[in-house]
């Protein structure tokens, strides 16, 4: 008896051990990720994500039922359970959004929106788990505030879209005009398919490590790619090349579907019952997006007065500058827009862009420059590259030339890309190295009109004084 014992135990072990290497096997495997660059802190995520997701309640028509938002809350803690953020601690929110539309969404710092649509359209409990996976690790990884970094290092015609009004609140939510527009039109969730990728696998990842079948993901976006009329989820989350092949891949890595992977539950099926009998919330009309943008002029509409003779001063955190003084003053200390009124427009997207004026910001730096480049020339061409990515048609016009800014050693650029009043404009860059990073100025107009402005331009910059 006692011998059965013993070998009894002894079976156990083994089975632990092998269990145990099988594991660790699949976390040695796995994908690795981690977040990308981020001139943005895990604490103002979770304060950005909170201001933007109360306009969101207060312009999107919700659930408004307890039940389903329990339950989302439920499923989504279980998921959080599993998730890597990273050693940041996200006060997770979970909401219904009253939308036909197969859609999910969430906000910098753990504010996650699902449509009624998404959980109608799952068919079994690990569909909608691998929905709010898949945005949970957007979350995670920073995806929001990551794709404003380098909208942020972009900030020229196009690429300056929505992130006045979407980040800094100067345009008074110019990005924003309901859950959708909001999804749509704004830097903070206008993700890269790279993006999209790393969310695929991690929200693999963290199915697995759940306890719900990983395949769920594959099969989720599958059912959106035979969809007749293409959802709602694309507009905002750009389909990956080799979407499903990726997941099935992570699988792979992982050690296939355990045999036992949960799929579905009573509780999701009774959920998908109380969600598919609620009422169905009008759609708001078409005007809402123009709305969104009211006192800001349409592209293309307005002709803009030649700056003031008379300046203002402005500390703009790096250093202390004077602008004229019928110009204003878009963003925080550190990432400021001076715009004529009529400088800023709308694109009619429900975004704000700057066809006049001039940006003042501060590029974190990350590494060493490579050998044989000093840091202000690998910094300066890193933030043109950034800025070529984030704007198809924008060129160099004229390479690089040292300068001097207030006795600082500069660099000086011209660039042209397309003008959101139509036509081209002229880009004057001007980069400096500085203890905060790299500050550059970047002037902006219209080619035909770029000769009215370029003298305020140069008094704005001869007026420039860094802080010692």
């Amino acid at each position: 008896m006692f011998a059965k014992s013993r070998a009894r135990c002894v079976l156990l072990l083994f089975l632990s051990a092998a269990l145990s290497l099988i594991s660790s096997s699949a976390h040695a495997q796995r994908t690795s990720l981690k977040p990308g660059m981020n001139a943005f802190s895990p604490q103002q995520d979770i304060s950005m994500g909170a201001k933007y997701a109360s306009e969101v309640e207060k312009q999107s028509p919700l659930c408004n039922d307890p039940k389903v938002d329990a339950y989302l809350t439920k499923l989504g803690m279980r998921l959080v359970d599993h998730l890597n953020t990273f050693g940041v601690k996200y006060p997770w929110e979970f909401h219904c959004v009253n939308d036909k539309a197969i859609n999910a969404f969430a906000l910098p710092g753990g504010y996650v929106f699902i449509n009624r649509g998404a959980i109608e359209a799952a068919d079994y409990e690990a569909e909608l788990a691998a929905v709010m996976a898949h945005e949970l690790s957007h979350v995670a990884l920073r995806h929001g505030t990551n794709q404003a970094t380098k909208a942020q290092y972009a900030q020229i015609g196009s690429g300056i879209a929505g992130i006045a009004g979407s980040i800094f609140g100067g345009l008074a939510g110019a990005a924003i005009s309901g859950a959708g527009q909001f999804a749509t039109g704004s830097v903070l969730l206008k993700y890269s398919r790279s993006a999209e990728t790393q969310a695929d696998v991690m929200g693999t990842q963290v199915l697995y490590d759940s306890g719900f079948d990983p395949r769920a993901m594959a099969a989720f976006f599958e059912k959106l790619n035979s969809a007749q009329a293409p959802p709602e989820f694309f507009s905002d989350h750009p389909n990956p090349e080799n979407r499903v092949e990726r997941v099935s891949e992570e699988i792979r890595k992982l050690g296939g579907a355990p045999p036992d992977a949960q799929k579905d539950s009573p509780e999701f099926e009774a959920i998908k019952r109380e969600v598919m009998a609620l009422p169905v919330a009008a759609k708001a009309k078409p005007a809402a997006a123009a709305a969104a943008v009211s006192g800001i002029p349409k592209a293309g509409t307005v002709k803009v007065s030649p700056p003031s003779k008379k300046y203002a001063g402005l500390d703009v955190g790096a250093a202390k500058l004077k602008y004229p003084d019928d110009w204003k003053k878009y963003g925080d200390s550190n990432n400021v827009t001076l715009a004529p009124d009529g400088g800023v427009v709308d694109n009619g997207r429900g975004q704000a862009e700057v066809a006049y004026g001039m940006m003042v910001s501060v590029a974190k730096l990350e590494g060493t420059p490579p050998a044989g480049q000093d840091a202000l020339q690998a910094a300066t061409e890193k933030l043109i590259t950034s800025m070529e990515e984030e704007n198809a048609n924008m060129k160099i016009t004229r390479d690089p030339k040292e300068v001097s800014l207030n006795g600082e050693r500069a660099l000086s650029t011209f660039l042209t890309n397309d003008s959101p009043n139509g036509g081209q404009e002229t880009d004057w860059l001007i980069t400096v190295m500085r203890p905060e990073g790299l500050v550059y100025f970047v002037c902006v107009a219209p080619r035909e009109d770029y000769n009215s402005f370029s003298g305020a331009f140069t008094n704005v910059l001869d007026s420039v004084r860094f802080k010692r």
